[in-house]
């Protein structure tokens, strides 16, 4: 059965960088786009970002653009480095595997979630 498990997350002030990363259990991340979701208290769960199966092909949030990134570190890990962080970064984090090969910005695309971690960025 495919597990991700998410870790990384923390206490940080703003401006500082945090690296989340997301391990599968179970299966495999090579053959899928993977995605990263977040989703702060009483807000709906948003996107952030996701890579193509390949690596090759990312997808930002606007408000994330230039200080996150998204990147493989093998067939079992997916990476975000978040730079610049800001109060508005916190959220729980979650990441999730795509049904598909290519980058998907709907959190519908994705059948397996992993629990969320924990970003909290103070001002």
């Amino acid at each position: 059965q495919v597990q991700l498990e998410e870790s990384g997350g923390g206490l940080v002030q703003a401006g500082g960088s945090l690296r989340l990363s997301c391990v599968v259990s179970g299966g495999t991340l090579s053959s899928y786009a993977v995605g990263w979701f977040r989703q702060a208290p009483g807000k709906e769960r948003e996107f952030v970002a996701t890579i193509s199966a390949s690596g090759r092909h990312t997808d930002y949030a606007d408000s994330v653009k230039g200080r996150f990134t998204i990147s493989k570190d093998n067939k079992n890990t997916v990476l975000m480095q978040m730079n610049n962080l800001r109060p508005e970064d916190t959220a729980v984090y979650y990441c999730a595997r795509s049904y598909f090969e290519y980058t998907v910005v709907r959190p519908g695309g994705y059948n397996y979630w992993g629990q969320g971690t924990q970003v909290t960025v103070s001002s």
